[in-house]
């Protein structure tokens, strides 16, 4: 795997690189502010991106619009120390694939991106669950509004494919996959969610790359959209809402 770093602390740059070298991951460059996150991602073409939000010149969020305008397929994951909902929101509606924070172990941060280049948008457990909170809300004032013909509200974050109308969406599901969609909702990790429902974590990740394959929904912050509007997360029997 090859990855691109951007942060402005060279201390940590240089520990990341070690890190991920230790765990077989190769850093084919580092950026230390957001402009030459975009020059670097331009010419090295990596597999993943670790962006962090606050960078001189240009940060980590106006990086990654820049760097998805040129290279739509682009895989960039945030790493930071930033919990604000408002740097999560705007990562996702920026095109970021993924929002980790820098007090995750080393193991978490690989597994995360091994996700990434899976597929599998990774997410800080938590965070996932804000996402729906917000998704939901945006939902029902869009739902609440009383002009015009209804319509099924725009997906949050940039895809290259519409997604399913949404009654068509839920008949593609299969019971499981609703429970696995359900969970993940809620913000727990797929690890959780496998002991949840016996299953082991690669079995869960592939259940959500199956869930939105079959949505037609290339990012996780879209599928947790969906399942906002559907009810599916916090409605499941005997399972806690993100809240609890």
């Amino acid at each position: 795997m090859n990855v691109l770093l951007a942060d402005d602390h060279r201390l940590l740059l240089e520990g990341l690189r070690n890190l991920l070298s230790a765990h077989g991951v190769r850093v084919v460059g580092m950026a230390r502010d957001g402009l030459e996150a975009v020059a670097l991602a331009r010419t090295l073409q990596p597999d993943v991106i670790l962006m962090d939000i606050r960078m001189p010149r240009c940060d980590g969020l106006e990086a990654t619009r820049r760097i998805k305008a040129e290279i739509p397929g682009a895989v960039i994951v945030i790493l930071t120390t930033s919990t604000e909902e408002q740097d999560l929101f705007e990562a996702v509606k920026s095109g970021a694939f993924g929002y980790l924070l820098k007090s995750m172990d080393a193991e978490e941060l690989v597994e995360a991106l091994e996700q990434a280049r899976q597929g599998i948008p990774p997410f800080s457990p938590g965070l996932a669950a804000r996402l729906l909170g917000e998704f939901a809300r945006l939902a029902g004032r869009t739902a609440a509004a009383p002009t015009g013909p209804r319509e099924s509200p725009a997906p949050p974050a940039s895809s290259s494919r519409a997604s399913l109308p949404e009654a068509q969406a839920a008949s593609l599901l299969t019971p499981r996959q609703r429970e696995v969609l359900g969970l993940v909702a809620q913000g727990l990790t797929y690890k959780e969610v496998g002991a949840r429902l016996g299953l082991s974590s690669r079995t869960v990740k592939y259940h959500m790359a199956e869930i939105m394959q079959e949505l037609h929904i290339e990012h996780r912050a879209q599928v947790l959209a969906y399942a906002g509007r559907t009810g599916l997360g916090g409605n499941l029997p005997g399972l806690p809402t993100p809240d609890e």
